[in-house]
């Protein structure tokens, strides 16, 4: 999952906040380019798993809870009592990632409405202008009274439609293919 420059910031910063004791801070002087910045990690997703069991999640999942959970998702159902405590310590864990990320702060973020580039490059690039409809416009004539457009229907010949289909045909009639049938042949044999 990718997620954008701005919430990959603003949630940078909720756990350099939330975490400032327990994590180092790289912090260059002179301009560095991507590259250089992409080859330090400064944080990781594993800060916001817990480490140790000692740290109790904020809700218990039972159980009960795991059953109904995999049965609305029709997955199978664990089989042995091991499976299902490391289901539940998974689905915790997770759970715990998810309530982190939903801790981010973002405001000043502009929400996206679908997920691809907004920015005004990429809709200036998708705008459809007037000179990309020229050439269709040009296809166009004004008819009647309130001058309405219409197409001018184009005729295209192609090559595929001259050929004469019956110069391959083995046997004609007029215009007609002659199909021999093995009927005749049946019933001789009897």
């Amino acid at each position: 999952m990718t997620i954008c420059t701005s919430c990959r910031i603003a949630l940078q910063r909720s756990i350099t906040h939330s975490t400032r004791l327990l994590t180092t801070r790289f912090i260059t002087t002179n301009s560095s380019t991507a590259a250089s910045i992409l080859e330090k990690h400064t944080w990781s997703v594993r800060s916001l798993l817990t480490s140790s069991p000692s740290s109790a999640p904020a809700e218990k999942i039972t159980p009960s809870q795991l059953h109904h959970l995999l049965r609305l998702s029709a997955l199978p159902l664990p089989t042995t009592p091991e499976d299902e405590v490391a289901m539940i310590n998974t689905l915790q864990s997770q759970l715990q990632f998810v309530r982190a990320v939903q801790r981010v702060d973002t405001t000043g973020v502009e929400p996206l409405r679908a997920i691809r580039d907004e920015t005004t490059e990429a809709r200036q690039e998708v705008t459809i202008g007037l000179a990309e409809l020229q050439e269709a416009l040009d296809k166009e004539v004004r008819i009647g009274h309130y001058q309405r457009a219409r197409r001018v229907r184009e005729t295209i010949e192609s090559e595929a439609e001259k050929w004469d289909a019956l110069k391959t045909a083995g046997k004609t009639a007029g215009r007609y293919f002659v199909v021999e049938s093995g009927k005749n042949d049946v019933e001789g044999a009897e």
